[in-house]
């Protein structure tokens, strides 16, 4: 079998539980982002446009979206006969299904796979970043500096510091220190999860820590490397980047990709984002309708108007009604007459007519004022609203709802609906 120099091993397990009912079924990297893509087609396409073209993605929650949209990587043009992107749900053993326990156990269930290609050099990228970024560049760096592990990382302010893996380097990049969320940092150079190992190291590391419960690259394997004198550096990545992993960070990223010259472009023609987009019509625009300042995907109807807004493929949006500053997700139906702010609004959902969202003040989430905040409504997949409610700010909503579920016809701000059977 032909040598890989480098594979990347993709870790796409993960819930999102911050991102509330819109990962109650689907797991954060396939949450729909930008209209037609997927959070994890980001990674995925920095592998192609690096020139890696073998890429393990580990799955654990909720994969099927996951496995269906990354099939077998004809989009990314990773369908080839050796190496490709394969799926790396977890193992099934005879006696109890191991699951993945942390970032590194799901690295060290999958030593074989990584085993058969013999690589130099593995990286492990994780699947819910947006962000474009070399690693072809990260690994000259590597060899340059005769690393053992290369760390991404990215200087933030001082006072956001404490919520990440912290490193402390010497003038040539090598990491000195490597601090898990420290509370008092000593330095603003955060880790981004990204990392690149010399194979050897990385084998002997897994092996060596494999009973270590829940093992993790930044509690256990790092720190491991570390203390056993590998020669550990930094690479300082100055782009952009957004994690994410709340509603208030997902959705100010939608909007940031609106903005005439965005910060992060999708249409870089040298830097390509691939997706798996199926085929679907054109969209249609009315001649009442009005559209400004918005990214609008195909197969998509409108008939009232959109400002400054994201809306996905085979999307209808109604006449008269007027949706502004919202995330709109694939297959969604709104009726005539509605009034949407600020609002997220998940695949497959069904708005009746003279429905408003986004009304009344900003009261914080009774149930989960931590995720349900920024304003936002948040509206699972496969909702159903009713005609003629009002929905208030900082609410979510999951689940087939009728007239009798709102008081008086309304949703107050702070409010949850979740039907029964369905997550928050």
């Amino acid at each position: 079998m032909k040598k890989k120099e480098m594979i990347a091993m993709l870790l796409a397990g993960g819930q999102g539980s911050r991102l509330g009912v819109l990962t109650a079924k689907v797991a954060k990297p396939a949450v729909a982002f930008g209209g037609k893509y997927r959070i994890i087609d980001f990674p995925l396409s920095n592998c192609i446009n690096s020139g890696i073209d073998t890429v393990g993605v580990l799955t654990q929650y909720q994969p099927l979206r996951l496995n269906a949209h990354i099939g077998i990587g004809i989009p990314w043009d990773l369908d080839r006969n050796i190496g490709g992107v394969t799926v790396l749900p977890p193992y099934e053993k005879s006696t109890n299904s191991e699951w993945y326990t942390g970032t590194a156990n799901a690295i060290y269930q999958n030593l074989e796979y990584m085993e058969s290609y013999n690589p130099d050099y593995v990286l492990i990228l994780s699947g819910d970043h947006i962000y474009k970024m070399d690693y072809e560049v990260m690994l000259d760096f590597h060899k340059e500096n005769n690393a053992d592990v290369t760390i991404a990382a990215m200087p933030v302010p001082i006072e956001e510091a404490s919520r990440f893996g912290i490193v402390i380097t010497d003038e040539n990049n090598r990491i000195t220190e490597f601090e898990e969320k420290p509370a008092h940092p000593r330095s603003n150079l955060a880790s981004m999860g990204i990392y690149i190992f010399s194979w050897p190291v990385l084998r002997e590391a897994l092996l060596k820590k494999k009973d270590e419960p829940g093992c993790d690259f930044g509690k256990h394997v790092i720190p491991y490397c570390h203390v056993n004198g590998q020669r550990l550096f930094a690479y300082e990545y100055n782009g952009y980047w957004k994690d994410v992993g709340t509603l208030g960070s997902y959705w100010e990223a939608n909007m940031e990709l609106i903005d005439i010259i965005p910060d992060f472009n999708l249409y870089e023609e040298f830097w390509k984002i691939y997706t798996n987009t199926g085929c679907i019509p054109p969209q249609y625009i009315s001649e009442n309708s009005v559209i400004e300042k918005s990214i609008i995907c195909n197969g998509t109807e409108i008939y009232g108007e959109v400002h400054n807004s994201v809306i996905g493929s085979n999307v209808v949006i109604g006449q008269g009604a007027v949706v502004r500053d919202s995330i709109i997700m694939q297959d969604v139906v709104i009726g005539e007459n509605c009034v949407i702010d600020k609002s997220i609004i998940a695949e497959h959902v069904k708005v009746g007519d003279n429905v408003t969202l986004g009304i009344g003040s900003d009261i914080p989430n009774k149930l989960k004022p931590n995720i349900y905040s920024f304003g936002l409504v948040t509206i699972g997949e496969n909702s159903v609203i009713p005609a003629n409610v009002q929905i208030g700010k900082n609410t979510a909503i999951s689940g087939v709802t009728v007239k009798e579920d709102y008081v008086d016809g309304v949703l107050e701000s702070g409010e949850t609906l979740i039907k029964v059977g369905e997550q928050a």
